[in-house]
């Protein structure tokens, strides 16, 4: 700063900055300079103003770790359902049941609201399953373009008329044998709240439900399935 000019704000934090030892030489001055309280008009000490800002920090940080135990609570318990899916599918004997596993299974593990799932190109599946039912070549077009699960609220796709009612979110996944083939299935997850499918959320989860069904039909890819 110059003799000639008052020293602005920068110059004063420039001058602290550079002289820490400032208020320990003019401990007088730390103890008697009073500045804005953050949410009132009256004025604090600079030591009540620093307690404050530590304040908010803490309540900043404890927030953020009950969020982390929120998370992880939650997906400890994703967890277990994934695994007591999982545990049904390879318990299961009967082949031809395994479709009924797969959709039952996660509306019930996962308090899904409507569920619906739609076979084909398995050449073990028998022709009266009811998960073999026609699907047009409009689905499996879309289920083959279909790298990641959609996740919305346009409930227009065909699929959304297979389950039994309307519903006001949408999950899509296609089934496939592997990441590079064509698909054999295309599972739809409904729900009638509009926030529980949302196009902004993560698809990790989905992807990983996809991936499983699709190991657990491959037993389905042989005419001697059973």
């Amino acid at each position: 700063m110059t003799s000639s000019s008052a020293p602005t704000a920068h110059d004063v934090a420039a001058f602290l900055q550079q002289h820490p030892e400032f208020f320990d030489q003019h401990a007088d001055v730390f103890a008697t300079l009073r500045v804005p309280h953050p949410h009132g008009a009256q004025t604090i000490s600079l030591g009540e103003r620093q307690i404050l800002t530590l304040r908010e920090r803490v309540r900043d940080l404890e927030w953020r770790i009950s969020e982390l135990v929120r998370n992880a609570t939650a997906n400890e318990a994703i967890g277990q359902h994934l695994a007591q899916w999982c545990t049904r599918l390879v318990a299961e004997a009967d082949a031809q049941l395994l479709p009924g596993a797969i959709a039952l299974g996660l509306a019930e593990q996962f308090e899904i609201d409507h569920v619906a799932l739609r076979l084909w190109n398995l050449p073990g599946l028998a022709e009266d399953n009811g998960y073999a039912k026609p699907v047009s070549d409009d689905v499996r077009t879309f289920a083959d373009s279909l790298k990641t699960p959609y996740c919305g609220n346009d409930t227009e796709f065909e699929a959304a008329t297979w389950l039994d009612a309307r519903p006001k979110s949408l999950a899509l996944i296609a089934l496939r044998p592997a990441d590079d083939a064509g698909s054999v299935g295309l599972l739809a997850l409904g729900s009638d709240d509009p926030a529980r499918f949302d196009p902004e959320m993560g698809t990790t989860f989905l992807e990983s439900i996809g991936r499983l069904a699709s190991a657990a039909l491959r037993r389905l890819e042989g005419p001697a399935a059973g």
